[in-house]
């Protein structure tokens, strides 16, 4: 007698889990993201790693261009005053510059037009040097975190877009990136070719958040996402 037997490799259909979108969501299904033309977001930071150095100051610059200018202009009225001086007290008659700007200066009323451009042009010099005296410089070095109390390191803004444009190269779809890389933002627009586009800017979402997170700045900078398709040839 015998009894009928089902086969070992009898396959079944599993049921299928879709994801609900809940109540208020913008999202569209998955096979309509082809139509869409950009995608586009704004991320905040990623949070700082714990440890020492969380929080370092920007670079100051040495200001070498300004400070060699204004050494030389100086040097050349010094030694330009000291050369009459020291003529005039050899017996020899004063030079006819430093004789018209005497002459001018004491007979020129303080209201005059030339006064005032003059005084002008001065305060806005001697402000422009208070400000190179007050504010760091290095604008394009990103201060990183310190890991060792005598070393501080930094890295450069072209270095770190680099960084991000390789990693964002590596997702599936992307086409071409470009970064620029702010003080405290980082945009990143890129093109993508093929995959919905906010597939694409999920996943750049991702590899750039850990990208940020791996450049050990002090203070990672925001992330704004730009996704679009290629434009149209002819």
């Amino acid at each position: 007698m015998s009894e009928s037997q089902e086969p070992e490799n009898t396959t079944k259909r599993l049921p299928v889990l879709e994801k609900d979108a809940g109540p208020g969501s913008d999202a569209a299904p998955r096979g309509h993201g082809l139509d869409q033309s950009a995608s586009a977001a704004a991320y905040d930071p990623p949070p700082v790693l714990d440890g020492d150095g969380g929080d370092q100051r920007r670079f100051w610059s040495a200001r070498r261009v300004p400070a060699a200018l204004t050494a030389l202009i100086l040097l050349g009225l010094a030694g330009l005053f000291l050369y009459d001086i020291a003529a005039v007290r050899a017996g020899h008659s004063a030079m006819s510059w430093r004789r018209e700007l005497a002459t001018q200066l004491a007979e020129r009323p303080l209201d005059d037009t030339w006064v005032l451009t003059g005084a002008g042009v001065a305060a806005a010099l001697g402000l422009w040097l208070v400000v190179l005296a007050l504010t760091p410089g290095l604008r394009t070095v990103l201060p990183m975190r310190r890991v060792h109390p005598d070393v501080r390191a930094g890295l450069r803004r072209d270095a770190a877009a680099l960084a991000l444009r390789d990693r964002a190269m590596e997702v599936s779809g992307v086409q071409s990136v470009r970064v620029r890389m702010r003080r405290r933002r980082a945009d990143v627009r890129a093109v993508s070719h093929f995959r919905p586009l906010d597939d694409v800017r999920t996943d750049l979402d991702t590899v750039l958040g850990d990208a940020v997170r791996g450049l050990g700045l002090s203070r990672p900078p925001a992330l704004a996402v730009h996704v679009r398709r290629p434009g149209r040839k002819g």
